[in-house]
């Protein structure tokens, strides 16, 4: 099978393509043709070095992917051949709390990676694919749609009529939009780009702010809200844009801390969140539960997760050079067929 690779820190310049044998199958495994995967701003850390991976060799990238069951272990009952499913972000944890040994595992950082015409995984480690969505949409629940889902309603504990503030038009902005919207959840999202803040309505937004017209947007969040400020914020800007996050957020808000696209320094005023009694909660992608219950959602709702281009798979260097460009929409995809 044909795979991409590459050394960690290598950067984009050190993907490289090869064949290799398939992987062995064990009795609980499953052998899946991949067709698409999706790309994460994680993704683009393990090729600048930024991320924490096991091994020394070059590795398979990608925790993202989607396709189709061709061969199953002699004990497997979750699934069939023919059966269409997506990988879980990670393989061991499947539902309860968060820990090192469930959390080790990570697709994409040195062990499995889906940027590989195909990856065996142990049955517990898939999820079946909701019917209506393309392979690429599908491979984009992985990591940015568990994410929103987890930031959304298992840790931020949104209810109907509350409200959101979204930072950016990335996959998990996006994603954290449409889930919004189906829930009855009020979205407040920001953008430097007006052409996708009118995207960013189609796809149901209640409220715009473009934070290269308005630099202290908390300010405008606030007005928006009637001086309250929202119930929760999606942290995914990092250095640059916690402090405004805090200040957008209401007295016993949560900001959820997502990602660091801006950068992972700066330092939290503790007296900040003592007056507001503000919860700050990081989020970790999520379980298998939590992208069973998402996928659920998701067929029921009819979500189409919103891909901005798919590329080849010989294109997958210009897919993230795309990706770290921020020309982005959504998500970015590579085919793998």
């Amino acid at each position: 099978m044909k795979t991409w690779r590459v050394a960690a820190g290598s950067g984009i310049e050190g993907l490289k393509t090869q064949t290799e044998p398939p992987a062995a199958l064990g009795p609980t495994s499953v052998r899946v043709r991949l067709r698409a995967a999706t790309l994460n701003y994680r993704d683009l850390m393990v090729l600048k070095g930024w991320y924490p991976v096991s091994g020394t060799g070059p590795l398979v990238p990608g925790s993202d992917g989607a396709g189709d069951v061709i061969e199953t272990g002699a004990a497997v009952t979750r699934f069939k051949v023919g059966d269409r499913v997506t990988t879980c972000f990670f393989p061991d944890w499947i539902e309860g709390r968060m820990s090192l040994p469930r959390i080790a595992t990570a697709l994409g950082a040195g062990g499995a990676g889906t940027l590989a015409e195909e990856v065996v995984l142990d049955e517990r480690s898939l999820v079946a694919t909701p019917a209506h969505l393309d392979y690429a949409q599908a491979a984009s629940l992985t990591c940015a749609g568990v994410t929103a889902w987890n930031a959304l309603f298992e840790t931020g504990g949104l209810k109907p009529g509350q409200t959101v503030l979204l930072l950016g038009t990335g996959g998990v902005s996006i994603w954290a939009l449409q889930l919004a919207r189906a829930a009855g959840v009020r979205a407040i999202i920001t953008s430097s780009s007006d052409a996708k803040l009118e995207r960013a309505r189609s796809l149901g937004a209640d409220a715009l702010i473009n934070y290269t017209k308005n630099p202290e947007w908390s300010g405008e969040v606030r007005k928006l809200t009637g001086g309250e400020g929202v119930d929760v914020v999606l942290e995914v800007g990092g250095e640059k844009t916690a402090q405004q996050s805090l200040a957008s957020v209401r007295m016993q808000g949560t900001v959820v801390i997502i990602g660091g696209v801006s950068g992972f320094g700066g330092a939290i005023n503790p007296r900040s969140l003592i007056v507001g009694a503000t919860r700050v909660q990081g989020v970790y992608v999520g379980s298998r539960q939590m992208h069973e219950d998402l996928a659920r959602f998701v067929s029921g709702s009819k979500i189409a997760p919103v891909v901005d281009k798919v590329f080849a798979f010989g294109e997958a260097p210009e897919a993230y050079r795309h990706f770290e460009a921020g020309r982005h929409f959504g998500k970015v995809g590579v085919a793998l067929v």
